[in-house]
């Protein structure tokens, strides 16, 4: 008789890839396993502005920080109830399943929304964006909100080049980010593309835990805060000004800046912020190498169809007409313990994701994809086999 129980995982440390939460490195989660101390210990306090400071640098911004203790959902509504009043009119560009969620919770909080459409496999169209600014030439549109790298389709969007558009048509719009799958792994520059606030999150490129997340904030946002009149207490950034810490209206947690604080080493010392960004460019490459030698056979194939456009932190595979990718993360998971993202919103059980964010190499991208070729052997997904021989030839 069987005795193996039923929910029973395979052996061997699970290959996890998500594209967020992430992989967290043994060193940074031991350096969050400290000991309780008082967040207004001046030792604390010393950790805590370097830390500040850290995150500057990976945000290439010289302005300010405010910190949440929160996912980053907290840092988007902080932005909102910190810049606009009841009514503000904001311009959503639309990226996927992201982009409708920030504008599903601009319009909770009474603001009103407007969007640029875009077709989910090729981008949101910068023309487009031009036209609909120079269409509001009363400025009613306080804010433009945009989504850097969407998770839910494997696809980034040009900051710099949503910038030019505001700039070249006079627009005074703040310009807000959601750099929460970009930070830490796609070059980000916040003062030099011109962003006001830039929404972070701990969980992705920062390979923290989930629950801390931020917005680095412009000179020009703060003075707009200064008349915003959304309701806010625990965001509210003027409450946070009184404070030491200049973040977080109640306890700091501690636990997380002895992490980042590791974190960061790893990502400035140890490896280099440029360097990092050139491992996840690779390591994107030798996947979608991978997915594009499975497309043939009518197999899976890339959904980002824009090569202009291509995240180098996570890539969205789109199944084949009439298979689940619902069930092939079902089988990469109980029979082979391998973790794969699946489909957002409309995009459910047609997409599967794998992350390649934070902390990963050659060989558990190599160790992930050869899973998902075995996996669709096992659940009789059409493909053409030698995905992972693919990968191999873009990564030598």
């Amino acid at each position: 008789m069987d005795a193996t129980p039923k929910n029973a995982r395979p052996r061997g440390r699970q290959f996890f890839a998500n594209p967020g939460p992430t992989n967290i490195p043994d060193s940074v989660l031991l350096a969050g396993a400290h000991q309780t101390v008082d967040f207004n210990d001046p030792n604390f306090i010393a950790i805590y502005d370097a830390c500040v400071e850290g995150l500057k640098r990976v945000l290439k911004t010289k302005q300010n920080i405010f910190l949440y203790t929160g996912s980053g959902h907290a840092a988007w509504e902080a932005s909102f109830v910190n810049l606009l009043s009841p009514g503000d009119t904001v311009l959503i560009l639309e990226t996927g399943y992201f982009s409708l969620s920030w504008a599903k919770m601009a319009e909770d909080l009474g603001i009103e929304v407007r969007s640029v459409a875009a077709d989910w496999r090729r981008g949101v169209d910068i023309a487009a964006v031009r036209a609909a600014l120079a269409e509001d030439s009363a400025h009613v549109i306080k804010a433009v909100c945009v989504v850097h790298n969407e998770t839910a389709t494997g696809m980034a969007l040009p900051v710099a080049e949503v910038r030019a558009a505001m700039d070249a048509t006079g627009h005074p719009a703040l310009l807000l980010a959601d750099t929460i799958s970009s930070l830490g792994s796609l070059d980000f520059r916040m003062d030099e593309w011109g962003v006001d606030a830039a929404v972070g999150g701990s969980q992705k490129g920062l390979m923290l835990p989930t629950g801390m997340s931020f917005t680095g904030v412009s000179d020009k946002a703060l003075e707009a805060h200064k008349t915003s009149r959304l309701p806010k207490h625990y965001f509210n950034w003027t409450n946070m000004l009184t404070r030491r810490h200049k973040s977080f209206v109640g306890t700091v947690p501690v636990s997380f800046f002895y992490g980042l604080q590791e974190a960061l080493r790893l990502i400035e010392q140890e490896e280099g912020l440029e360097n990092v960004f050139t491992r996840h460019s690779r390591l994107a490459r030798a996947v979608r190498a991978a997915v594009q030698h499975w497309s043939g056979n009518n197999g899976p194939q890339l959904f980002c169809l824009n090569p202009a456009r291509y995240s180098d932190s996570v890539t969205a595979i789109m199944m084949p007409e009439g298979f689940d990718a619902d069930a092939l993360r079902a089988v990469a998971l109980q029979k082979f313990n391998v973790s794969l993202g699946g489909g957002l919103g409309p995009l459910g059980g047609k997409v599967f994701r794998i992350g390649h964010l934070g902390d990963l190499n050659e060989p558990m991208i190599l160790g992930t994809l050869a899973t998902v070729e075995l996996a669709m052997q096992v659940a009789g997904v059409p493909h053409t086999p030698g995905g992972v021989g693919a990968a191999i030839a873009a990564l030598a």
